[in-house]
């Protein structure tokens, strides 16, 4: 299955992601965004918080 995936290392927490689509990124109790565990990921919207991020920091992973 495809599933995004955050670059922690890289994301500046920025919340973007979260604000595009929010069905599949939130900011969890540490202030680190994280990928909600879905059976499938709407790709239309994760493809717009990739378009968006301004770190560059999310991407697909099979």
């Amino acid at each position: 299955m495809k599933m995004p995936v955050i670059e922690l290392s890289d994301c500046i927490s920025c919340e973007v992601c979260t604000a595009v689509c929010p069905s599949v990124f939130r900011l969890n109790d540490a202030d680190f965004i994280e990928v909600a565990q879905l059976d499938n990921y709407p790709e239309s919207d994760v493809d717009d918080a990739i378009k968006n991020c301004p770190a560059d920091c999310i991407y697909w992973e099979e």
